[in-house]
């Protein structure tokens, strides 16, 4: 008795080591496929701006050379060349000589809602029509990656996959850092004597270390992209004040809102004079009564040019305004930090960096499928369970785990409810080899 009792006494220095050991395992051997859908399918996004630009090019830029005409006109000839009326929601001018005009409407057949035609500001030619989405205003080509990247053309449901893939990475991230400095010497062994599988685990544990930084951070603003995990965290956002300030659309009630297309050109002179000084910028008409005009920059390039205005078309006064630099710093980050993971806020760059991180992502799945395949058990044997590795921490470690685990549960439901199923596998496992 006395025996069993050191003996368990032992172990339990081991046991964190062997319950984030097993953790790690599961988190690879089950989500792992999610986390390479994830990072191949991102990488695939941040690779083709430029393509896209390639294969609209012709509703995109324009040979025409002299005035443009007032975005009245652009705008009437947008909504003529349409086979049925659509609600005229944003108009975006174009940037510079050479570009086009996007008047966008909103189009329930299109999927994401909306649609834009392409004007050339010049002559008034039609010269695209197509569905656009999201601030970035991606086309169709890269609009199926977007998509493919964030629910795997399944909708809502498939959003369930990219938020699990982000919820587990910190945690299998840490967890392999973990493992590394646990490993202490281990580390420095020389690799040529070894066999294939701890070679592995050398290259697999490398890549990770110079890979952990961008690992948390694309899980952490992944996170706020997904469904459950991104309302706690808008929510957590506003408790704490780390909310993207917006200026006020409410007119005064003697204001009637006045929403024509005349007032558009209007609308743009008195938003250059107030400042909205961006080649790239978005305006939009009212959608609801008393409620001011929006103009907004939308170049999410460095240096960040995010200003918006509202404006009451009654006098032609801005009401109200948010300006990028007086932004909060956190508001600053998670803008920053939000535009980097799209690859778009350092150009080429920020391309690259990313296409490394999701490369190397892959790469260390694919890594730690061949560990397990050169490592998996005989038939009929089974390996030490996540249960007994549970079992054998002292009681503080216990508590804490477990407090630690049902906070995140509750936080990234995702991962609370993913857990629950590696705990029931894991206890049939058990009994099993109980058994």
């Amino acid at each position: 008795m006395n025996n069993e009792h050191l003996n368990h006494k032992t172990a339990r220095p081991n046991a964190l080591l062997m319950l984030i050991t097993r953790l790690h395992f599961y988190i690879g051997l089950f989500i792992g496929p999610f986390i390479f859908v994830a990072a191949l399918t991102g990488t695939l996004y941040v690779l083709t701006p430029q393509i896209e630009h390639a294969m609209y090019k012709e509703a995109l830029t324009t040979q025409s050379v002299g005035q443009s005409q007032p975005l009245a006109a652009q705008i009437a000839a947008a909504k003529q060349s349409l086979p049925k009326a659509l609600t005229l929601f944003a108009v975006r001018p174009a940037p510079e000589k050479g570009d086009t005009t996007r008047i966008m409407f909103l189009d329930a057949t299109t999927d994401s809602g909306a649609r834009a035609v392409f004007i050339d500001p010049v002559t008034l030619a039609v010269k695209g029509d197509m569905a656009v989405y999201g601030t970035s205003g991606i086309l169709p080509f890269r609009m199926t990656l977007d998509f493919l990247h964030r629910q795997l053309l399944l909708g809502e449901f498939g959003r369930n996959y990219s938020e699990l893939a982000a919820s587990w990475l910190w945690i299998v991230a840490l967890g392999g850092f973990f493992l590394w400095f646990k490993g202490g010497k281990k580390n420095k062994a020389n690799v040529a004597s070894r066999t294939p599988y701890l070679k592995t685990r050398k290259n697999h544990s490398q890549l990770g270390l110079a890979l952990l930084i961008g690992l948390l951070f694309f899980s952490a603003t992944g996170l706020t992209w997904s469904k459950w995990a991104g309302g706690n965290i808008s929510t957590v956002r506003q408790v704490l004040g780390w909310y993207t300030p917006s200026p006020n659309m409410s007119l005064p009630n003697t204001d009637a809102t006045k929403n024509t297309d005349q007032l558009f050109d209007q609308i743009l002179a008195t938003a250059r004079n107030a400042g909205i000084d961006a080649n790239k910028i978005e305006i939009k008409p009212p959608r609801k009564a008393n409620q001011a005009w929006f103009v907004r920059e939308i170049d999410h390039s460095w240096p960040t040019q995010v200003d918006s205005v509202t404006i009451n078309p009654t006098n032609m006064k801005v009401i109200s305004r948010a300006d990028f630099a007086t932004f909060p710093i956190v508001a600053k980050l998670i803008r920053w930090g939000i535009d980097f993971h799209m690859g778009i806020l350092f150009g080429v760059v920020n391309q690259v960096v990313l296409v490394f991180f999701g490369l190397g992502l892959c790469t260390m799945v694919v890594w730690g499928y061949m560990m397990w395949w050169r490592r998996r058990p005989a038939p009929g044997a089974t390996s030490k369970p996540l249960l007994e590795a549970w079992n054998n921490l002292g009681a503080g470690t216990k508590v804490i785990t477990l407090a630690i685990a049902i906070a995140l549960g509750f936080s990234l439901p995702a991962m609370g409810v993913s857990l629950l199923c590696f705990l029931l596998i894991d206890l049939v496992r058990w009994r099993k080899a109980a058994n």
